[in-house]
C-alpha cells in the first residue's frame, strides 16, 4: 500500500523473525499472510456473506483448508462474534452493526493465521460499548498473537497495551519520529522525554 503513493519514501527496516520485508526476502503474498490488517473503518466485503468474508483472505493468498466451516467458527469465536452470528452465516456482512462488522474484519484477518495483527484506530468509528467489546477481544488475542495498535486515544493505549511508542510529526516538513518507546506504565507515569509527558497529560495533542 505504501509503495503506490507518489513520492513516498522508506527508511529503516521492518523485520519479522529477523527478515527485513523490504529487502526482497519475503514476497508480498507471504507478508500479507503473516501480517493481518484491521482498518479504522469496518470494511466487510459487501457482496460476500459473513462466512465468505471470513474466508476471503485465504482465497486471495491461495491457501486451502480441509474444513472451512470449522475455520469460520474458530475465527468468529476468537473475534468474539460467533454467538451473535452463528445462525446468520449466509447473510451479508453489511447486515451487521458497526461493532460486529469490525469484529468480522478481525475474524477475516485471523483466518490466514498471521503472526502480527496491525490495527489502525480500530475503535474510532465505534460507540463505547462496541469499543469495550473490541478491547476485550484484543486482550484475548494478545495471548498468542502480536498486536500493534495505532491510536490517538491515550486511555485506550494505556488500557490495552504492554509496550508503547510515542510518535511525533515534526514541523517544517520533517518526517515523523519516535520520541520515546518502552513499557506502557513507564510512558504514562514517568516518561524520559518531556514531550511525552506533555502529550499523555493532555497539554497538547
Amino acid at each position: 500500500m505504501h509503495e503506490v503513493i507518489p513520492g513516498a519514501q522508506i527508511a529503516g527496516s521492518i523485520e519479522i523473525d529477523g527478515t527485513d520485508i523490504y529487502q526482497g526476502g519475503m514476497g508480498v503474498t507471504q507478508v500479507r499472510s503473516r501480517i493481518g490488517m484491521v482498518f479504522q473503518k469496518p470494511n466487510p466485503f459487501p457482496a460476500m456473506s459473513i462466512g465468505q468474508n471470513v474466508l476471503a483472505g485465504l482465497k486471495l493468498s491461495g491457501q486451502s483448508v480441509p474444513d472451512k466451516d470449522a475455520l469460520i467458527e474458530e475465527c468468529l469465536v476468537r473475534a468474539g462474534l460467533w454467538t451473535e452470528v452463528k445462525d446468520r452465516l449466509n447473510e451479508g456482512g453489511m447486515s451487521l452493526s458497526g461493532g460486529q462488522q469490525q469484529r468480522l474484519c478481525i475474524a477475516r484477518a485471523l483466518a490466514v493465521r498471521p503472526q502480527v495483527l496491525l490495527m489502525d484506530e480500530p475503535c474510532s468509528a465505534l460507540d463505547p460499548i462496541s469499543t469495550r467489546v473490541i478491547e476485550q477481544t484484543i486482550d484475548e488475542l494478545a495471548q498468542d498473537i502480536t498486536i500493534v495498535i495505532v491510536t490517538h486515544n491515550m486511555q485506550q493505549a494505556q488500557r490495552v497495551s504492554q509496550l508503547c511508542a510515542f510518535f511525533l510529526v515534526e514541523e517544517m516538513g520533517e518526517p515523523g519520529r519516535i520520541v520515546e518507546a518502552g513499557p506502557t506504565e513507564k510512558l504514562f507515569t514517568s516518561p524520559d522525554d518531556p514531550r511525552t509527558l506533555d502529550y499523555v497529560s493532555g497539554r497538547f495533542g
